[in-house]
């Protein structure tokens, strides 16, 4: 399968991943962090011709990032730092997705769910862009999500971007005019798309995703499994951060801008994911839940260690990957932001004056095909019909081997049979006593409830249920022969508060009757 490119542009921080789709999860291949400088002659002169092996530490820090410097292509030791970056892969051959975050794409709130079809919405969108904000914007530019309050957030792009370009300038560096670039993913809507099919949250839950870059930082609110409001771009990131009492206080003020009055559940990711930070937001939040984000879902098994620790930092392209694929396979609708120029740019056939000139040549070559896709129907029938006259002979002859394997399997199982029936009747009595024993209790017991019981590994039973009373958990536990209470977590069922518990015991203490 050809490996999927997917490269995150924010600011001069570039995070780079190459993805793999495989039939259960993703499987990162390859991920990079690269610092984007500007063109600096000396530096450029100096590096081509410079081969660099390797791709364990990609960081560029400390080159030429002059603000005064206004040629916004990338410089040549920051695509041979990227090319070496994917080394070993067939770029050709590969797809890139460029995920993009402000100021690349705006978002614009519109009052009100939309009413008609999408091609209707995308250019009432338009007209309002134009309208309110004096914006001219291709209607084929814009795309837009539901919200939680029943609006919803159109999202766009004007003009180049950056990101396309940069991809652009690597196929350039590798002599080639550009590369395949399917979609233009948008970095937030990603980034909610996929903590919301991770995480379970309820209906009436507010949650914040905190992602935390090297300069920026974003704030994204949910309102239980849909998008309710996203904050504006901070100037503050890992590299610039001297207090995290400056994020509280950014919070506090998005969170009155989108009518938030309390939070239930943090989600932070990025470049600090550290215990310190997760401790300061339970300090200043301490009803709500403030956990980090985990990759069990992805194969990182090609991964360096060093990177498998740094893997929060690029979360957003793995987001990205998550929304596309699952875009591809239907399970959503994604929002595409792939601007005109470059589908036109993609095209195969660019038709000028030698387009027309070869039009002759394709109708004579579609009657051809046409004349010799007959024939092969022709022969295509006379096939068909043979095949249909030996399945059927071939059904009677596999009817008769299915009854010569069904007799013969009867008379050669038949020892096999009685051999498994006397083993079983030997554990009949363990699991009787064990029975006897958990149904004399559960029978005294009105507020408790066994949900599943189960055959671990070992010959240890694991039983799991629900409690009105904590207590009786415990009774249950000592009642049992050598059972162990593994957990009891408080859950609400039906407005009432129970608890839920998992406890343990050897099914082979039951060997022996009790004296």
């Amino acid at each position: 399968m050809k490996p999927y490119i997917f490269i995150y542009c924010e600011g001069t921080d570039a995070k780079v991943i190459v993805v793999e789709k495989t039939k259960d999860k993703l499987k990162i291949l390859k991920a990079a962090s690269l610092e984007i400088v500007q063109p600096s002659a000396d530096i450029d002169q100096g590096i081509k011709g410079l081969k660099i092996e390797g791709d364990d530490d990609l960081s560029l820090v400390g080159l030429n990032t002059s603000e005064n410097n206004t040629n916004k292509e990338p410089s040549y030791s920051s695509l041979a730092i990227m090319n070496a970056a994917l080394d070993g892969l067939k770029l050709n051959k590969s797809r890139f997705i460029s995920v993009i975050t402000e100021p690349s794409l705006y978002y614009h709130e519109v009052e009100g769910a939309p009413t008609t079809t999408s091609s209707r919405v995308t250019m009432q969108i338009a007209d309002e862009l134009q309208k309110q904000r004096n914006i001219v914007v291709d209607k084929e530019n814009i795309g837009y999500v539901s919200l939680a309050d029943k609006s919803y957030l159109s999202v766009f792009v004007s003009g180049e971007i950056e990101c396309v370009k940069l991809i652009n300038s690597l196929a350039n560096y590798n002599g080639r005019k550009f590369y395949k670039i399917p979609a233009v993913k948008s970095a937030e809507l990603s980034l909610a798309y996929y903590i919301t099919k991770k995480e379970k949250f309820f209906p009436d839950d507010s949650s914040l995703i905190v992602y935390i870059g090297k300069d920026y930082s974003k704030l994204i609110f949910l309102k239980g499994r849909k998008l309710k409001h996203i904050g504006s771009t901070l100037d503050i990131g890992k590299s610039n951060l001297h207090t995290y009492d400056v994020y509280f206080s950014k919070i506090l003020l998005e969170m009155e801008n989108g009518g938030i009055s309390s939070l239930d559940n943090i989600i932070v990711c990025g470049e600090d994911d550290s215990e310190n930070l997760l401790l300061s937001f339970y300090g200043t939040f301490p009803e709500a839940n403030v956990t980090k984000v985990d990759f069990k879902d992805l194969d990182i098994t090609e991964l360096p260690k060093d990177t498998k620790n740094i893997l929060s930092s690029f979360c957003v392209p793995i987001a990205a990957a998550q929304d596309y694929f699952a875009d591809l396979a239907g399970e959503h609708k994604g929002i595409n932001l792939l601007p005109k120029y470059v589908i036109e740019q993609q095209k195969l056939l660019q038709f000028g004056w030698h387009g027309f000139a070869i039009l002759p040549l394709l109708f004579v070559a579609a009657f051809l095909f046409t004349q010799k896709s007959l024939e092969n129907n022709f022969m295509m029938k006379n096939l068909d019909s043979d095949i249909i006259k030996y399945q059927k002979l071939y059904d009677k002859n596999q009817a008769i081997i299915n009854q010569i394997s069904s007799l013969e399997g009867k008379i050669n199982n038949f020892g096999r049979t009685q051999a498994i029936l006397d083993s079983v009747s030997t554990g009949t009595l363990i699991w009787t006593r064990a029975a006897n024993n958990i149904s004399s209790f559960i029978k005294t017991k009105k507020n408790l409830w066994l949900t599943n019981v189960s055959l671990g590994s070992e010959n240890r039973v694991k039983l799991e249920g629900y409690s009105l009373n904590k207590y009786v958990v415990t009774e249950l536990a000592y009642s049992l022969r050598s059972a162990e209470l593994k957990g009891v977590f408080f859950e609400t069922l039906r407005e009432k508060n129970s608890y839920k518990f998992t406890l343990s015991f050897d099914i082979a203490n039951y060997n022996k009757a009790l004296k």
